[in-house]
């Protein structure tokens, strides 16, 4: 289904937090504990993806043909969610109703089952079948929690951390790592099982207690004032454990060096309060703690027999716009937790060229870590909003609800930024490239799916007739010469960039042109600085296959990377041109691009032969920021990155905020103009600092 000009009917999204989404409801799942329920449950969510290009459009179409907006196309498409809610066992029956009130199609349901696990889907199972209309069909809880763990494992960046009560930083998240097995599973329910798994089909329970959050709960009720487990967790918080338990050091007086074990380890819990002879432990393992911990076994249950969670045909994303870790309320007034999951229509796997997967980190800088940048970039963020707002509602002057949109997009991520400047951790490991996607995903929510488009067409307009003369000047050149003025094409064209704030506003005077950002080129040794290298090394002996990571459109794209990618083809080099899938910013989307190499081929025979030749491609990544993360690429893309001796990172946030100091098997090229001056100061520059990071691997090619 396709919508030809200007989203005139744009309705205002539903605004409420907790159970999103239900009427498309398709399958559910709940886990039923002593304490805690959570529920699962898939939907289909319907947005927009908007395109332009003149040759996408009828072209006997003359109606409006003078209206820029004409040219935009918008398709509806169907994207799959998972929706995981959690809230408190004793009020089963309020959520059990509230679900029921807001499905729809209630005859559909007759004959359908709701997955169920826990000991609750043996006691409340009438209450479920009355309540929703759906058989109940109960699985082996430790199956679901080992399913649903492995699940969150592959799929959910900084899923697992180590918490370090006085740390600083307090939760240290673990790598994405290709190879989850094997591991040691302690499920604290209300009780405790143990369970060793060696694989997805092989584990076995190892071990358990009775002494588990039932107990913590039944504790906590006679010791405080405290009438629900959330102000127990609140409590538990704010209270400093080493004034009741015993540790390593009370006992040795600090570290046990002999065993290993670090002077604040527990001894002895309640130790201090109820001193004993003899404490003391045998030794220490790291423990992991999971995120999303307490929707393992109802996202177990709700994988059990479904395709549509396909790990082989599918990856999940979180979204981070409608995941809420500040607990909403319901209409009855209760607060529940809840989790949302994107898929993404093929599976995601590392980079091939990655040295060393299971220890690549795809940021630069920790915010949880280094206070100082966390407050700059949160500040940072929080101040360019209003940017973001105002491209919203320029993108839909036709939409009489654009203003109302973006007020709820903007209040949204601010809310967000709130909440993260409180408690940093709340949403994973907290980076420059999360907060970018967190933007991107709530311009989504909030119905637009590419406010830069209009700018990325105007820039590209103009970059193509500047194209011609571009080509001919690098001609002109000896071999040496022109590979360096190539380089330097990148890097000036890489300073076209709405994300950077000081750049932006040259832009806005009109009269910022290539050859101004080719002379504000800072004179050399640059901040890094490997052109000699690269120059003699491609000056000698070409490159077979080269992938390249392009960033922006316009003077970027059209006068940086494609004369480099034309050089590189008439050296008999063969290139992929890897794009961003989903919109962000003014980046080049792999849509985009298709239409981009076209219009080009038309002006530069070398790229018109590369393309029918099939020697120069373009790609989608399956990223959908600004920055890119090497761990979740999309299959199809890895695959032909096997055979590539060369990959080239250009741009900020690819080489710089995430892949400045990522090793690779073959030889490595990194681009970025450093256009944000706190960084540049950062890393011991200045505004308009040059990263060229040339990196061979000593292999001969």
């Amino acid at each position: 289904m396709e919508e030809k000009g200007n989203p005139n009917s744009i309705k205002l999204p539903d605004t409420l937090e907790v159970f999103r989404n239900l009427k498309n409801a398709k399958q559910f799942a709940i886990d039923i504990g002593g304490s805690l329920t959570k529920i699962a449950y898939y939907s289909t969510v319907s947005f927009r993806r908007v395109y332009y290009a003149t040759d996408n459009l009828n072209k006997n179409d003359d109606k409006n043909k003078d209206d820029k907006n004409d040219k935009f196309v918008y398709t509806y498409s169907e994207q799959a969610r998972l929706h995981f809610v959690k809230f408190e066992t004793k009020y089963i029956e309020n959520c059990l109703d509230f679900i029921g009130d807001n499905l729809v199609n209630s005859d559909e349901r007759k004959g359908k089952s709701i997955k169920a696990t826990g000991g609750g889907a043996y006691k409340y199972s009438k209450l479920i079948q009355d309540k929703l209309g759906l058989k109940v069909d109960k699985e082996d809880e430790l199956t679901c929690l080992i399913t649903g763990c492995n699940f969150l494992l592959k799929n959910i960046s900084d899923e697992a951390f180590v918490y370090n009560r006085n740390g600083s930083p307090e939760y240290e998240f673990q790598t994405a790592d290709p190879h989850v097995f094997p591991y040691m599973l302690v499920n604290i329910g209300s009780g405790v099982s143990i369970l060793k798994v060696e694989s997805d089909s092989c584990y076995e329970r190892i071990g358990g207690t009775a002494t588990g959050g039932g107990t913590f709960w039944g504790l906590g009720t006679l010791l405080t004032k405290a009438k629900s487990f959330d102000e127990l967790l609140d409590l538990a918080e704010k209270g400093d454990h080493r004034k009741a338990d015993m540790l390593v050091k009370d006992i040795y007086g600090g570290d046990y060096e002999t065993l290993g074990m670090h002077s604040d380890l527990i001894a002895s819990s309640f130790g201090k309060i109820c001193p004993r002879q003899n404490a003391g432990t045998k030794g220490t393992v790291q423990s992991l703690f999971l995120r999303h911990e307490g929707y393992l076994g109802a996202i177990g249950a709700f994988l059990k027999g479904t395709e549509d969670c396909d790990g082989d045909k599918f990856s999940w994303l979180e979204n981070y716009a409608g995941s809420g870790s500040n607990r909403t309320q319901l209409s009855f007034g209760k607060r529940v937790d809840q989790l949302e999951l994107d898929r993404w229509e093929s599976p995601l796997t590392f980079c091939p060229l990655l040295k060393d997967p299971s220890s690549y980190i795809p940021d630069t800088v920790d915010l949880n870590s280094d206070k100082e940048a966390r407050e700059y970039w949160l500040n940072c963020f929080e101040e360019s909003i209003e940017n973001y707002v105002n491209y919203a509602i320029a993108s839909q002057p036709a939409s009489d609800t654009a203003e109302k949109r973006a007020a709820m997009f903007k209040e949204k991520f601010i809310s967000r930024v709130q909440l993260l400047k409180i408690k940093p951790f709340a949403y994973g490991n907290l980076t420059v490239r999360g907060l970018l996607d967190t933007i991107n995903q709530c311009l989504k929510e909030f119905d637009f799916p590419d406010p830069y488009l209009t700018q990325k067409q105007t820039e590209n307009e103009y970059a193509l007739t500047c194209l011609q003369e571009r080509l001919e000047e690098l001609d002109s050149l000896d071999l040496e010469e022109r590979q360096k003025e190539l380089i330097m094409g990148v890097l000036a064209g890489n300073t076209f960039d709405w994300g950077a704030k000081e750049t932006v506003a040259l832009m806005k005077t009109g009269e910022f042109d290539f050859k101004q950002a080719r002379n504000r080129i800072p004179a050399r040794p640059w901040l890094i600085d490997s052109l000699d290298q690269w120059v003699e090394k491609i000056c000698n002996k070409p490159y077979k296959k080269i992938a390249i990571f392009i960033d922006n459109s316009g003077i970027d794209i059209v006068l940086g990377i494609l004369p480099l990618a034309r050089e590189m083809l008439r050296q008999g080099s063969r290139i992929i041109l890897c794009a961003n899938s989903a919109p962000a910013l003014n980046d080049v989307t792999h849509s985009e691009l298709v239409v981009l190499l076209r219009q080009i081929a038309t002006i530069c025979p070398i790229i018109s032969k590369g393309l029918d030749e099939g020697k120069l491609k373009s790609m989608e990544t399956a990223q959908g920021g600004p920055c890119l993360d090497l761990s979740r690429l999309e299959r199809e893309l890895a695959n032909e990155l096997i055979t590539v001796d060369l990959i080239i990172l250009e741009g900020m946030g690819r080489a710089v905020h995430t892949n400045i100091d990522a090793e690779f098997l073959c030889d490595c090229f990194k681009l970025a103009i450093i256009k944000n001056r706190w960084l540049a100061k950062r890393l011991g520059g200045d505004m308009f600092s040059v990263v060229c990071k040339y990196e061979s691997v000593n292999v001969a090619n």
